[in-house]
Parts: C-alpha cells; sequence; structure tokens
C-alpha cells in the first residue's frame, strides 16, 4: 500500500507522570497560604505575595490563596490581576461573598460599574445580611445614576449596621 493511502496513526498522549496537583502539593500550598497569610497581615505584602505565587503554583485550585493574592493585587492598584484572581476563587466557592465583593470593587476602581453592580446583585442574594456588600452596592448605583437602588442598598446597609457612616452619607446623597 503506498504511503500516503495507510492509515494514519492517532499519535498516543502521554500519560502524565502524575496528577497535575498531588496531594502533597495540595498540603505543602497550604502551608505557603498559611505564612502568606500571616505575611500579609504583618504587612510584608511582597513576602506574602511570594508564598501566594507559591500556593498558587503548587494548587491553582486554592481559593485562599487566590483571594488572598487578589487582596495584595487590589491592594496595589493591580486591578486587572485582582480581577482575575477574585474570579477564579469565585469559581471555587461560587457560595462564598467575599471575591464578588473583592471583585466589584476593583471594577468600582477602574470605572466598570455595570459589572461591580452585577457583582454586588449577586453577593447581596448570596448574604443579605452582609452589610457591607450592602454599601458598596449603593455606591455602585449611586455611581451608575441609579438613585433608587442606590438609596434602598444604604437604607438595608443601615439597617444592618446604624454606625456605617460611608452608608449614611450615601443614603444622604441620594435623598432617602
Amino acid at each position: 500500500m503506498p504511503e500516503k493511502d495507510k492509515p494514519q496513526e492517532t499519535p498516543k498522549a502521554e500519560a502524565p507522570a502524575e496528577s497535575a496537583v498531588s496531594a502533597g502539593n495540595v498540603t505543602e500550598a497550604q502551608a505557603h497560604t498559611a505564612k502568606a497569610q500571616s505575611l500579609a497581615k504583618s504587612g510584608e505584602t511582597a513576602a506574602a505575595l511570594d508564598e501566594f505565587n507559591r500556593a498558587v503554583g503548587l494548587d491553582p485550585y486554592n481559593a485562599q490563596a487566590l483571594y488572598g493574592r487578589a487582596l495584595i493585587y487590589q491592594g496595589n492598584n493591580q486591578h486587572n490581576f485582582a480581577i482575575a484572581d477574585f474570579s477564579a476563587a469565585s469559581g471555587l466557592n461560587p457560595q462564598k461573598v467575599e471575591p464578588l465583593l473583592g471583585r466589584a470593587t476593583s471594577y468600582l476602581a477602574i470605572g466598570k460599574l455595570k459589572e461591580a453592580a452585577a457583582d454586588l446583585d449577586e453577593a447581596s442574594e448570596a448574604d443579605p445580611h452582609n452589610a457591607q456588600v450592602w454599601t458598596t452596592r449603593g455606591q455602585a448605583y449611586e455611581r451608575l445614576g441609579d438613585r433608587a437602588k442606590a438609596a434602598a442598598s444604604y437604607t438595608k446597609a443601615v439597617a444592618l449596621r446604624p454606625r456605617d457612616d460611608a452608608a449614611r452619607n450615601g443614603l444622604a446623597r441620594v435623598g432617602g
């Protein structure tokens, strides 16, 4: 049979030596995450970022490391990196409000108001008793020019946390 008429063999996929994320990697990543969180709390953000990077390198499904790294990026005004990590953390823990709130805060910082409002709508449904979500939602809708939704959000925040100056001031601004 001529060469071109022979059936082509499909190349066999090489089996990985071990799974992409081993149990050892997960354990080591958790240790790096704990160290990073401690460093971040003590203000050593550069060292914390290095530890979070190690943790994510070992276990890209480590939501705590992604969230922690996102907070550092956010603090450094690297909002696009923060949004990417908050998105990944939210995808791994969709029931958690913190990554949605973090991503919304970064969206607000870069002027993506509709995206922020969408995240805050979702966060307010997931945890209707989180005053920070309602305050930030009020800010998003105020900046979008929707005074009614802003006032309703600020009102909810003040009901949950009566001494929330940001919510009270926002409510005064939008006429609630």
